[in-house]
C-alpha cells in the first residue's frame, strides 16, 4: 500500500527523497519504495523519518 502521508509530509517540508534518506541515514531509493509501499521499514527507521518531519508513527505509518 502507497504511503501517500509520507510523500506528503517529505513535500511539505520541499525535501526530496535523496534530502530525506540523507537526514535519516538510508538511500534515496530506501524511500522511495517506503513510498511506493514495496517496503516496510524497521521501527527506528520510522521513528528517525517521524523525527525529521515533526510526525508521530500514527500519522506516518498506520493504517487509518
Amino acid at each position: 500500500m502507497k504511503n501517500l502521508r509520507l510523500k506528503a509530509a517529505r513535500a511539505g517540508f520541499d525535501l526530496s527523497q535523496q534530502e530525506l534518506a540523507d537526514m535519516v541515514g538510508v538511500s534515496r531509493q530506501t524511500i522511495s519504495a517506503i513510498e511506493k509501499g514495496d517496503y516496510n521499514p524497521t521501527v527506528n527507521l520510522c521513528i528517525a523519518i517521524c523525527k525529521v518531519l515533526g510526525k508521530t508513527l500514527d500519522e506516518l505509518f498506520w493504517p487509518e
